[in-house]
């Protein structure tokens, strides 16, 4: 009977922590530009954004792949700053898990910024408050739920991500091994207990998440 290894969930819940972080910003930043702003692209980069909720898990782990590997701009960056190839780290897993969450991200709090009424955003800028201002003191608090429900998702999404984190960050014990990954590994084995030990986990976590999430809409999520 295979010993119960907990690195792989300890690992999952930290790249998901990490990244949730990382694309609540940048979501969050993403959604006002897409809810507020008109400018020449816009539905392109909307649909760029987008993109990764429908592109095969291969695929999209084969551009993160080019992108990261040694050859591409974000891999020999890191490099020259740390030393290190970015390719099979664990810090490549947290990227692999940010780009699938991001479009959660960005059309959940898009649709919280766009059910704003965009009267207490006028009123504040008559007061003389900047842009910045009234996004901080206006429109963030009014879509709070919104995107408190959107980080949510995204950490549900980056907990359970496989096939982008498997390309990028690879299938390491005691390094880069996520749960999911984990998982997989286990059936394929015959771990049958060390596998329903981590389904079960993650279907917990997973549930609690959405159960969560769909409490904040029912709460008023958006502002009718």
């Amino acid at each position: 009977m295979r010993e119960i290894d907990w690195f792989p969930l300890w690992l999952s819940l930290r790249v998901a922590l990490v990244s949730t972080v990382i694309v609540v910003f940048a979501g969050v930043a993403l959604a006002w530009l897409l809810a507020r702003q008109r400018f020449f692209g816009r539905e392109a980069l909307d649909a760029i954004v987008t993109l990764p909720l429908v592109l095969p898990p291969t695929v999209l782990g084969y551009y993160l792949l080019v992108v990261l590997g040694r050859g591409g701009p974000a891999g020999r960056l890191f490099e020259s700053l740390t030393g290190h190839q970015l390719v099979f780290t664990w810090q490549a897993a947290v990227v692999a898990a940010s780009v699938g969450a991001l479009p959660l991200v960005v059309k959940t709090s898009r649709a919280a910024i766009a059910s704003v009424d965009c009267v207490y955003e006028d009123a504040a800028r008559t007061l003389g408050h900047t842009e910045w201002q009234v996004f901080r003191r206006v429109t963030l608090p009014l879509a709070s739920r919104g995107i408190v429900a959107a980080a949510m998702l995204a950490f549900a999404r980056s907990l359970g991500d496989f096939g982008a984190t498997l390309m990028v960050a690879g299938d390491i014990p005691g390094r880069t091994q996520t749960a999911s990954i984990a998982i997989y590994d286990a059936a394929q084995s015959g771990h049958d207990r060390y596998a329903v030990t981590l389904v079960l986990i993650l279907s917990a976590l997973a549930f609690a998440l959405m159960y969560a999430t769909n409490r904040l809409s029912s709460a008023g999520t958006f502002n009718e």
